[in-house]
């Protein structure tokens, strides 16, 4: 069996179908979900009732509830108590993996303020796990580079930068680019290898990126090489999930 909603506030025609694998309040919130992302639905904005959005759609007050309840745990509604449901579309950036790039460099092609708020500049000995993956021996140094990464005053990820202190002496040396200042230390990134899994944000994390407790998450392990293919740096981030894509571009060989 088929619904269709009516076109009202804003809100697109959809067909829900109950025979369908995935749930109705799923393919509701996907429905709203790219909705928002599009920017059909403004910032802001509040949402018709949970009572008139059943009414229009065709399903019940608890399909509504748990749609919502979902996407505002992605970070893309808030609810105001007593007020409703509130679009909250904060930026949405995608992101090609075919290109080495740093945060910086990334926001600045989009025509996006980047930002940073340090967490931890400090240097320190490798642990076990850092020797192993950037070749070092036990007891090497490495500066540590923990950031919280904005675009347009919006927090998008928290990226932990380890490399080796041969190569970033002073982790205080610099602002902007880490890369563009590694190049301008003689030691240009080359290539790297990306490791992409999806997760739900601690607390910590979570209250950093603004986000609830539990919200979606990428959290993205990379391994960046000189040309010589030396190990140069480790990073751990997690990325918003409601504001990140990663797109790949395949061919046919």
């Amino acid at each position: 069996m088929s619904l269709r909603t009516p076109e009202a506030g804003g809100i697109e025609p959809i067909e829900l179908s109950q025979d369908l694998p995935l749930p109705l309040y799923l393919q509701l919130a996907k429905h709203l979900r790219n909705q928002i992302t599009s920017g059909k639905l403004a910032e802001y904005d509040a949402l018709p009732g949970e009572r008139e959005l059943a009414d229009r759609f065709g399903v019940s007050r608890v399909t509504v509830r748990k749609a919502l309840s979902s996407l505002t745990a992605e970070g893309l509604l808030n609810k105001r108590q007593g007020s409703g449901w509130f679009i909250n579309s904060s930026t949405h950036v995608e992101q090609r993996l075919s290109a080495l790039t740093s945060f910086s460099e990334d926001m600045a092609s989009r025509g996006l303020q980047s930002g940073t708020v340090w967490l931890d500049r400090s240097i320190s000995r490798a642990t076990p796990e850092e020797a192993l993956l950037l070749n070092l021996r036990p007891g090497d140094q490495v500066a540590r580079l923990n950031r919280l990464r904005l675009a347009d005053k919006t927090p998008l990820a928290i990226e932990l930068s380890v490399v080796p202190t041969k190569y970033l002496p002073d982790p205080f040396g610099f602002e902007g680019s880490l890369y563009q200042h590694l190049r301008n230390l003689g030691h240009p990134p080359h290539r790297a290898l990306q490791r992409l899994s999806a997760v739900r944000l601690i607390p910590d994390l979570a209250r950093q990126l603004e986000l609830p407790e539990g919200a979606p998450a990428l959290y993205i392990e990379r391994r960046t090489f000189l040309e010589d293919g030396a190990p140069l740096e480790f990073v751990a981030s997690h990325y918003r999930g409601d504001a990140y894509d990663f797109v790949v571009e395949l061919n046919l060989t």
